[in-house]
């Protein structure tokens, strides 16, 4: 990992680590609202028991977040991680009534906190892209 990863993945990981563990007890109530938000981009999420996608997704958190943390896993692997799951997220907000403003693209007050997906997404391709500008430049 290089040092000017460091920042980008520390602050990411211990983000997404934390929303993670917070999801470990989520009650059904809170965890059939986001499956409800998720499936508005992904139908298939419908299909799961709201108490399960509440698991799948604390899981998914904490290992993301622990990958964004650990030194040892490659800079390269962990943006393609971060992006998969932000892209993920960012598709949620752009589809799910009521987190856009009417141009489809600026947050409501309630999107607010969704669209800090955007700076995840970010932050995990340019962990991509540095880390295809080393390999180009040891070729």
């Amino acid at each position: 990992m290089k040092l000017s990863h460091l920042p980008l993945r520390l602050t990411t990981g211990a983000f997404i680590l934390n929303s993670g563990v917070g999801k470990l007890q989520l009650d059904g109530e809170t965890a059939a609202g986001l499956q409800q938000m998720g499936s508005s981009a992904f139908p298939q999420l419908a299909d799961l028991d709201p108490e399960q996608f509440g698991k799948v997704l604390s899981a998914a958190e904490i290992a993301l977040g622990a990958a964004l943390l650990l030194p040892f896993v490659p800079s390269k692997l962990a943006g393609l991680g971060l992006t998969a799951f932000s892209a993920s997220m960012v598709t949620m907000y752009l589809k799910t009534p009521g987190l856009t403003r009417e141009d489809g693209i600026r947050p409501t007050q309630n999107g607010t906190a969704v669209a800090k997906d955007f700076w995840m997404l970010g932050i995990g391709l340019a962990l991509i892209l540095d880390s295809a500008k080393k390999k180009r430049k040891a070729n």
